[in-house]
């Protein structure tokens, strides 16, 4: 089965880019332009292994819909990436301040992308199996 990896931000360019990278590294990817859209793809049976939030959105941003993620009993154990352009110490902030398991800044290179998400996929997969 492959992991399942939901990127949301309001960049259709950023989408793509994300995307391209994921798909042909053997990841199902989803993606949606706002944090309210995301919610069909997080609540559904085909609910993501990992959430990328880019931080600055419209209505809503990528922390605080983190924050949400990881208050809500049904949601709280995906992994998420936080993305965004801001300075890497602010972004490591934001990512503690909301729960998220990481980062990734702006602009990423497709290795970057996933070396993060194999990152806390596999940091994930040691607790569960207690193997620390």
């Amino acid at each position: 089965m492959k992991t399942r990896v939901l990127v949301v931000d309001d960049s259709e360019t950023v989408l793509e880019k994300a995307r391209e990278a994921l798909v042909c590294r053997g990841y199902e990817v989803s993606t949606a332009l706002s944090a309210h859209a995301a919610d069909a793809i997080i609540y559904s049976s085909a609910r993501p292994d990992v959430i990328i939030l880019d931080v600055m959105m419209p209505r809503l941003d990528g922390d605080k819909k983190a924050r949400i993620l990881k208050d809500d009993d049904s949601t709280k154990k995906i992994p998420i990436l936080l993305m965004s352009s801001k300075s890497e110490d602010d972004l490591a902030a934001l990512a503690a301040e909301s729960g998220s398991d990481g980062y990734i800044r702006k602009p990423f290179t497709p290795d970057d992308m996933v070396a993060k998400i194999e990152s806390i996929l596999f940091h994930e997969n040691v607790i569960c199996k207690g193997t620390l």
